[in-house]
């Protein structure tokens, strides 16, 4: 045995299965049907949300996408399509309480909404979603968060750790941190979901504590599955040690 393990190496210890209902709610996914790049149909809705809830998961916070160029959806059309799938919900019996808000790109759009001083989607004391691009930094982030905090949102910005021009430097979340901005983490980039570079950044955000939110950013059940299959995750574990903001919305 002794000579295995100095080719091989000692195997850590399995650990027990993560338990997300001690995190009590998810604030990142897309799950009203075909209004953006998420569920495509009620029945997969309601199959995510069973799955949500045999998770242990109280309470969903869906979030679609307002982009200018691709999902031009509005308030209407969000809270129209969250009514339809309460309806759907009661006619299984599902008890997973449902919630909407937005994700919001940051694009000329958004500037111009806050501009003129039009209310936002938001959700829990008044925390508003917004991501940007992955691939190019865009110009003005100071002046989005300027605006954003100055009309009295507690901004939320989507999964940090996937943005290509901030790969190598994450340290930059504990700056905007400082400055009000709240970060959230998707779970599944914990597992290499979005490839290795992506699982180093949400290590460093676990590792140094400067993560307020992680959720599931759940387009399709196959993202339910990947958390599903890696909730022995040491990474995951640690979220227990930080102060996260799930469970007091």
């Amino acid at each position: 045995m002794g000579l295995l393990n100095k080719f091989f190496g000692k195997k850590e210890d399995q650990l027990p299965p993560f338990d997300l209902s001690s995190l009590k709610i998810d604030m990142h996914s897309h799950l009203i049907p075909g209004i953006d790049d998420g569920s495509r149909s009620m029945d997969e809705t309601i199959a995510m949300l069973s799955k949500f809830e045999s998770l242990g998961i109280q309470k969903v916070i869906t979030t679609p996408h307002i982009m200018s160029d691709y999902f031009r959806n509005t308030p209407e059309i969000i809270l129209g399509g969250l009514a339809k799938v309460k309806d759907a919900m009661r006619e299984v019996n599902l008890d997973i309480e449902i919630e909407a808000a937005a994700e919001y790109y940051f694009d000329e759009t958004l500037m111009e909404k806050l501009r003129r001083k039009e209310k936002l989607l938001t959700f829990g004391d008044n925390h508003v979603l917004f991501e940007f691009s992955f691939h190019v930094k865009p110009p003005q982030i100071e002046k989005l968060f300027f605006e954003l905090l100055t009309q009295n949102y507690k901004p939320v910005l989507a999964h940090f750790e996937r943005y290509g021009f901030l790969f190598n430097q994450p340290e930059i979340a504990r700056k905007w941190r400082e400055q009000g901005i709240l970060i959230q983490m998707n779970y599944n980039s914990l597992f290499g979901h979005y490839g290795p570079v992506v699982k180093k950044q949400a290590e460093w955000l676990v590792e140094n504590q400067q993560i307020d939110f992680v959720s599931s950013d759940c387009h399709r059940m196959d993202h339910l599955m990947i958390l599903e299959e890696n909730l022995s995750n040491r990474y995951l574990h640690k979220l227990a040690n930080l102060n996260l903001l799930n469970k007091t919305l």
